[in-house]
């Protein structure tokens, strides 16, 4: 291994209708690309591995509808806190480990709802951000699947969102904006989040699939 190699670590597992595996698979040839060697585990203990987090460069997680330990929370917290990139999308970052507080505070989104059914939704690039490596080229774009409603918090720097316009007049009675993709800091850590992703087509997506490995990418240390 040379000195220019990276490390990241895979983490996955949880719900299986995110399909962890199939949709981490797809990313990790293009992490080979960038030059990072790259270890999965399907096992939350890895979290309490400090000296395995401190020589990861990037974690990418893919763990829907999970629970971590206090142990778990507190290894993989201070792991990013300390410099390890952390990345991902869709349920297996914002819809997980809810009775985490720690942890919902480092990747600064909870979901809490989307439609029944698949919508067609256009997603827009922030223009104050179209210049960011992650965006940077890219257009807004129109996917067809969940539009994820999200707790947020204004320490995120969005580059991109969507609009919910409730046919029911409800949620208030008008269009709500929400983020689709932010990128955030916590500590010496920085981290990448995509709400797009529920199904392995909805990553497959030209421009879904070109942010989703540039952010990984950006995202490790």
């Amino acid at each position: 291994m040379s000195g220019d190699t990276r490390r990241a670590l895979v983490v996955r597992g949880g719900w299986e209708g995110h399909a962890p595996v199939e949709a981490t698979e797809l990313f990790i040839p293009s992490l080979a690309g960038a030059g990072f060697e790259v270890t999965v585990s399907e096992d939350l203990d890895v979290y309490t591995d400090a000296g395995l987090l401190a020589a990861t460069d990037l974690i990418v997680q893919c763990w829907s509808i999970g629970k971590l330990t206090r142990e778990q929370s507190a290894g993989l917290v201070a792991a990013v806190h300390a410099g390890t990139g952390f990345a991902g999308w869709h349920g297996g970052v914002v819809g997980t480990f809810g009775d985490s507080h720690d942890y919902l505070r480092m990747v600064g989104g909870l979901f809490l709802y989307h439609p029944d059914d698949f919508l067609e939704y256009e997603v827009t690039i922030v223009p104050e951000q179209a210049g960011h490596p992650i965006v940077a080229g890219l257009g807004d774009f129109t996917v067809t699947t969940e539009q994820y409603w999200m707790l947020t918090d204004e320490l995120n720097t969005v580059l991109a969102r969507t609009t919910f316009t409730p046919s029911d007049g409800g949620h208030g009675g008008g269009p709500v904006g929400m983020p689709v993709v932010w990128t955030r800091r916590w500590g010496a850590g920085k981290i990448f989040f995509s709400a797009v992703g529920h199904r392995v087509a909805d990553l497959e997506h030209p421009v879904v699939r070109t942010l989703t490995e540039r952010g990984l990418v950006w995202a490790a240390r």
